[in-house]
């Protein structure tokens, strides 16, 4: 029912910033939470911003926390992170992933349908 493609990637400095775009197919989209997660290599999967369906609250892991903000325009089908400040530690690839339960994103890290990701890189 939902295809998510991510854009918006790309090679930055710290301190820099970017914006990362989640596209979504068909009329679904607003009936889902949305989140963004991030995978380094070497490393686990991790949460990173989720939002309800409702769109009217939000949710961060701590290290993100101030610099990162998700937000979503269900006229568009499409759910943005706008991250400032960015730290190497950021590089990651990053997905958009949608769910029907925002605590399924938040608490286990799981979700219904995933985009193929988009490459964030920041040099110091």
């Amino acid at each position: 029912q939902v295809q998510l493609v991510e854009s918006g990637g790309g090679l930055v400095q710290a301190g820099g910033s970017l914006r990362l775009s989640c596209a979504a197919s068909g009329r679904t989209f607003s009936s889902f939470a949305m989140g963004w997660f991030r995978q380094a290599p070497g490393k686990e999967r991790e949460f990173v911003a989720g939002m309800p369906s409702s769109g009217l609250s939000t949710y961060y892991t701590d290290s993100v926390k101030g610099r990162f903000t998700i937000s979503r325009d269900n006229a568009k089908n499409t759910v943005y992170l706008q991250m400032n400040s960015l730290k190497p530690e950021d590089t990651a690839v990053y997905y958009c992933a949608a769910d029907p339960l925002l605590a399924t994103l938040v608490k286990k890290d799981r979700a219904d349908y995933w985009g193929q990701g988009t490459q964030v890189t920041v040099s110091s």
